[in-house]
Formats: C-alpha cells, structure tokens, sequence
C-alpha cells in the first residue's frame, strides 16, 4: 500500500492558503534569536520592503552558535506538545474555530484556548 502525504503551507499573517509557488517560508533573525513564517508572495514583498532601509544600512554579522536540526525531529513551532495541540484541536471544534487535523494552528486560535484555561 502506498502512502500519500500533502502537506498545505499557510499564510502565518492572513491564514490564507498558500498555493504551489505562491509563497514562501521567510528567515530572518533579530536580537540574536532566528525566526522563520511562512508568507504569500505579496507578504513576503512587503515584509522586504518595510525593512529595506534597515537592511541597507546594516552590515551582515556571521550566523554564531545555532545548531542544525537534521537528523532531528521537527517541532511543532509553538513550542507545544503533540498531546497539546491535540487538546487545542478539540477545545476549538468545539467553540466555532476551523481548525484542520494536521498542520499548524493559527496563532488566534491558540490565543483564544491560552485565554480560556
């Protein structure tokens, strides 16, 4: 039997679903710590822009002290537990949030059960 995996890369900032090609999973750090979103084009354009000026100025520092995670197993990004995140699932059926069985889980939606325990 085969298996069939589709993974759906969103939009961190509009949750829009991002189609093959349209967007992009954007780096960058500040104040040491590195951050990576997943973006539209338009998104990703824009989030360029505004720190062009920033960019231009600066000078590029050498990447210091982070470690490489191959060979390890991917985080959930919200710094949250498989069993966690399962309980978010459910507690968001529940109160009239969309969320899907896999993937990430808009910050909204794990705002609103952070507010609710």
């Amino acid at each position: 039997m085969a298996q069939r995996v589709i993974t759906i890369l969103s939009s961190d900032i509009s949750g829009e679903e991002i189609q093959d090609g349209e967007g992009e999973t954007v780096s960058f750090a500040l104040d040491g710590t590195s951050y990576e979103i997943d973006l539209t084009k338009k998104e990703a354009d824009a989030l360029r822009a505004s720190l062009e000026t920033y960019v231009k100025a600066a000078r590029k520092a050498s990447v210091r002290g982070t470690s490489s995670r191959r060979g390890g197993s991917a985080g959930s990004g919200s710094g949250r537990s498989p069993e966690e995140l399962t309980h978010v699932r459910t507690w968001a059926k529940e109160n009239g949030y969309e969320v899907s069985e896999r993937g990430r889980i808009k910050k909204e939606v794990l705002d609103a059960f952070d507010a609710a325990q």
